[in-house]
Protein backbone atom coordinates (compact mmCIF):
# COMPACT_ATOMS: atom_id res chain seq x y z
CA UNK A 1 0.00 0.00 0.00
CA UNK A 2 2.35 2.92 1.04
CA UNK A 3 5.77 2.89 0.29
CA UNK A 4 9.03 5.04 0.35
CA UNK A 5 11.12 4.54 -2.44
CA UNK A 6 13.80 5.77 -4.63
CA UNK A 7 13.61 6.77 -8.02
CA UNK A 8 16.03 8.58 -10.48
CA UNK A 9 15.05 11.77 -12.96
CA UNK A 10 16.22 14.66 -14.49
CA UNK A 11 15.66 18.15 -13.78
CA UNK A 12 16.43 21.78 -15.68
CA UNK A 13 17.32 24.14 -13.44
CA UNK A 14 16.37 27.73 -14.56
CA UNK A 15 19.51 30.18 -14.73
CA UNK A 16 17.64 32.49 -11.93
CA UNK A 17 18.25 29.78 -9.84
CA UNK A 18 21.87 28.95 -10.57
CA UNK A 19 23.41 30.70 -7.26
CA UNK A 20 20.47 29.39 -5.09
CA UNK A 21 21.35 26.00 -2.77
CA UNK A 22 21.13 23.16 -5.59
CA UNK A 23 19.48 20.62 -2.87
CA UNK A 24 16.89 22.98 -1.94
CA UNK A 25 16.06 24.05 -5.67
CA UNK A 26 15.86 20.13 -7.24
CA UNK A 27 13.24 19.29 -4.08
CA UNK A 28 11.15 22.29 -5.05
CA UNK A 29 11.23 21.40 -8.74
CA UNK A 30 10.39 17.54 -8.06
CA UNK A 31 7.65 18.53 -5.55
CA UNK A 32 6.18 20.74 -8.52
CA UNK A 33 6.40 17.59 -11.05
CA UNK A 34 5.77 14.86 -9.14
CA UNK A 35 3.42 15.16 -6.00
CA UNK A 36 -0.15 14.44 -6.88
CA UNK A 37 0.46 12.63 -9.85
CA UNK A 38 -0.28 9.52 -11.24
CA UNK A 39 1.75 6.75 -13.01
CA UNK A 40 0.89 2.94 -13.55
CA UNK A 41 4.26 1.85 -12.46
CA UNK A 42 3.94 3.69 -9.07
CA UNK A 43 0.81 4.78 -8.25
CA UNK A 44 -0.06 7.79 -6.56
CA UNK A 45 2.91 9.87 -5.25
CA UNK A 46 2.18 11.56 -2.23
CA UNK A 47 4.96 13.78 -1.74
CA UNK A 48 9.07 14.07 -2.51
CA UNK A 49 10.38 13.04 1.03
CA UNK A 50 13.91 13.91 0.32
CA UNK A 51 16.83 14.42 -2.26
CA UNK A 52 19.64 11.69 -2.05
CA UNK A 53 22.17 12.89 -5.00
CA UNK A 54 22.30 15.79 -7.30
CA UNK A 55 24.24 14.89 -10.50
CA UNK A 56 26.49 17.44 -12.20
CA UNK A 57 24.91 19.70 -14.70
CA UNK A 58 24.59 19.48 -18.07
CA UNK A 59 24.23 22.31 -20.68
CA UNK A 60 21.81 22.28 -23.67
CA UNK A 61 23.37 24.41 -26.87
CA UNK A 62 20.25 27.13 -27.41
CA UNK A 63 19.02 25.80 -23.63
CA UNK A 64 19.54 28.40 -20.69
CA UNK A 65 18.70 25.42 -17.64
CA UNK A 66 21.48 23.10 -16.04
CA UNK A 67 19.85 19.55 -16.91
CA UNK A 68 20.80 17.49 -13.78
CA UNK A 69 20.10 13.97 -12.77
CA UNK A 70 18.52 13.68 -9.51
CA UNK A 71 17.95 10.56 -7.10
CA UNK A 72 15.23 10.96 -4.62
CA UNK A 73 13.00 9.27 -2.44
CA UNK A 74 9.07 9.51 -2.71
CA UNK A 75 6.01 8.31 -0.71
CA UNK A 76 3.68 6.42 -2.75
CA UNK A 77 0.07 4.51 -2.32
CA UNK A 78 -0.24 1.76 -4.92
CA UNK A 79 -3.19 -1.06 -4.46
CA UNK A 80 -2.70 -4.22 -4.84
CA UNK A 81 -5.10 -7.08 -6.13
CA UNK A 82 -6.44 -8.83 -3.60
CA UNK A 83 -4.68 -6.94 -0.87
CA UNK A 84 -6.95 -6.72 2.42
CA UNK A 85 -7.26 -2.86 3.31
CA UNK A 86 -8.80 -0.99 6.44
CA UNK A 87 -10.79 2.36 6.22
CA UNK A 88 -13.67 4.50 7.21
CA UNK A 89 -16.91 4.79 5.06
CA UNK A 90 -17.35 8.40 3.93
CA UNK A 91 -20.13 7.91 1.70
CA UNK A 92 -22.95 5.50 1.92
CA UNK A 93 -25.53 5.42 -1.75
CA UNK A 94 -28.36 2.80 -2.86
CA UNK A 95 -25.51 0.99 -4.49
CA UNK A 96 -23.06 0.66 -1.90
CA UNK A 97 -20.72 2.50 0.15
CA UNK A 98 -17.38 4.41 -0.30
CA UNK A 99 -14.13 3.87 1.96
CA UNK A 100 -11.17 6.28 2.11
CA UNK A 101 -8.10 4.41 1.70
CA UNK A 102 -5.37 6.84 2.16
CA UNK A 103 -5.29 9.67 -1.16
CA UNK A 104 -8.39 7.09 -2.98
CA UNK A 105 -12.36 6.45 -2.50
CA UNK A 106 -12.56 2.70 -2.95
CA UNK A 107 -16.32 1.11 -3.98
CA UNK A 108 -18.14 -2.08 -2.46
CA UNK A 109 -20.99 -2.52 -4.37
CA UNK A 110 -24.33 -3.73 -2.20
CA UNK A 111 -23.76 -7.12 -4.11
CA UNK A 112 -20.12 -7.00 -2.24
CA UNK A 113 -21.42 -6.57 0.95
CA UNK A 114 -22.77 -9.53 2.83
CA UNK A 115 -24.58 -12.44 1.35
CA UNK A 116 -28.31 -11.09 3.17
CA UNK A 117 -30.50 -8.50 1.57
CA UNK A 118 -29.48 -5.00 1.74
CA UNK A 119 -32.18 -2.43 2.24
CA UNK A 120 -30.98 1.61 1.66
CA UNK A 121 -32.37 4.05 4.15
CA UNK A 122 -31.95 7.02 2.53
CA UNK A 123 -33.42 9.37 5.77
CA UNK A 124 -30.88 7.74 7.73
CA UNK A 125 -28.29 7.06 5.00
CA UNK A 126 -27.35 3.69 6.05
CA UNK A 127 -27.64 0.22 4.53
CA UNK A 128 -29.24 -2.48 6.74
CA UNK A 129 -29.41 -5.83 6.34
CA UNK A 130 -32.92 -7.69 6.41
CA UNK A 131 -31.74 -10.71 8.37
CA UNK A 132 -29.41 -9.71 10.27
CA UNK A 133 -30.35 -6.47 10.89
CA UNK A 134 -26.03 -5.19 10.12
CA UNK A 135 -26.05 -1.23 9.59
CA UNK A 136 -23.69 0.47 7.86
CA UNK A 137 -23.42 4.32 8.02
CA UNK A 138 -20.83 7.09 8.05
CA UNK A 139 -17.44 6.87 10.06
CA UNK A 140 -17.78 3.16 10.35
CA UNK A 141 -14.68 1.53 9.80
CA UNK A 142 -14.57 -1.77 7.59
CA UNK A 143 -12.02 -4.42 6.18
CA UNK A 144 -12.25 -4.99 2.68
CA UNK A 145 -10.40 -7.18 -0.04
CA UNK A 146 -9.34 -5.00 -3.40
CA UNK A 147 -10.47 -7.11 -6.45
CA UNK A 148 -10.92 -4.39 -9.26
CA UNK A 149 -8.07 -1.48 -9.54
CA UNK A 150 -7.84 0.95 -12.36
CA UNK A 151 -4.99 3.60 -12.48
CA UNK A 152 -5.72 6.41 -14.57
CA UNK A 153 -3.14 9.99 -15.09
CA UNK A 154 -4.36 13.47 -13.51
CA UNK A 155 -5.48 14.22 -10.36
CA UNK A 156 -4.41 11.60 -6.99
CA UNK A 157 -8.39 11.39 -7.35
CA UNK A 158 -8.97 9.53 -10.69
CA UNK A 159 -7.94 6.25 -9.68
CA UNK A 160 -10.89 3.35 -9.17
CA UNK A 161 -10.83 0.33 -6.68
CA UNK A 162 -13.58 -2.22 -6.36
CA UNK A 163 -13.68 -3.81 -3.09
CA UNK A 164 -15.53 -6.71 -1.53
CA UNK A 165 -16.50 -7.69 2.06
CA UNK A 166 -18.22 -10.83 1.59
CA UNK A 167 -15.22 -13.11 2.58
CA UNK A 168 -14.62 -14.68 5.81
CA UNK A 169 -13.32 -12.00 8.61
CA UNK A 170 -13.94 -8.87 6.14
CA UNK A 171 -16.90 -5.92 6.80
CA UNK A 172 -17.57 -3.82 9.27
CA UNK A 173 -14.97 -4.43 12.34
CA UNK A 174 -17.70 -4.79 14.67
CA UNK A 175 -19.23 -7.33 13.18
CA UNK A 176 -15.81 -9.62 13.19
CA UNK A 177 -15.15 -8.39 17.18
CA UNK A 178 -18.31 -10.00 17.33
CA UNK A 179 -17.13 -13.22 15.24
CA UNK A 180 -14.49 -13.13 17.24
CA UNK A 181 -16.16 -12.95 20.83
CA UNK A 182 -18.24 -15.94 19.56
CA UNK A 183 -14.94 -18.20 19.14
CA UNK A 184 -13.55 -17.57 22.27
CA UNK A 185 -17.02 -18.81 23.99
CA UNK A 186 -16.07 -21.91 21.94
CA UNK A 187 -18.64 -21.15 19.56
CA UNK A 188 -17.76 -23.66 16.24
CA UNK A 189 -16.71 -21.58 13.18
CA UNK A 190 -19.04 -22.63 10.69
CA UNK A 191 -21.65 -21.35 13.33
CA UNK A 192 -20.48 -17.73 13.88
CA UNK A 193 -22.72 -16.44 10.82
CA UNK A 194 -25.48 -17.79 12.36
CA UNK A 195 -24.75 -16.56 16.07
CA UNK A 196 -23.48 -13.20 14.77
CA UNK A 197 -27.22 -12.53 13.08
CA UNK A 198 -28.94 -13.80 16.39
CA UNK A 199 -26.46 -11.42 18.17
CA UNK A 200 -27.18 -8.52 15.82
CA UNK A 201 -31.12 -9.11 15.79
CA UNK A 202 -31.38 -9.43 20.03
CA UNK A 203 -29.34 -5.67 20.13
CA UNK A 204 -31.65 -4.21 17.72
CA UNK A 205 -34.59 -4.98 19.49
CA UNK A 206 -33.07 -3.58 22.95
CA UNK A 207 -32.81 -0.79 21.48
CA UNK A 208 -36.86 -0.87 19.94
CA UNK A 209 -37.67 -2.04 22.98
CA UNK A 210 -35.98 1.36 24.76
CA UNK A 211 -37.37 3.71 22.28
CA UNK A 212 -40.86 2.14 22.94
CA UNK A 213 -40.78 2.55 27.00
CA UNK A 214 -38.93 6.06 25.84
CA UNK A 215 -41.79 7.07 24.34
CA UNK A 216 -44.63 5.29 26.81
CA UNK A 217 -43.12 7.57 29.89
CA UNK A 218 -43.64 10.74 27.73
CA UNK A 219 -47.09 9.84 27.45
CA UNK A 220 -47.85 9.11 31.27
CA UNK A 221 -45.98 12.44 31.92
CA UNK A 222 -48.50 13.88 29.53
Amino acid sequence: MFKLIEIESTISIPPNRFYEDIDKVALEILQKNYEEKITSDLGFIIAVDSVTEVGIGKLIPGDGAAHHNCRFKILVFKPNLHEVVEGKIVEVVDFGVFIRLGCIDGLVHVSQITNDFITFDGNKSMLVGKETGFILKENDVVRARIVAVSIGAGGTRSGKLGLTMRQDWLGKIEWIDKKVELLKEGVPEKELDEKTKKKSSEKESKKGSKKGSKKSKKKSKK
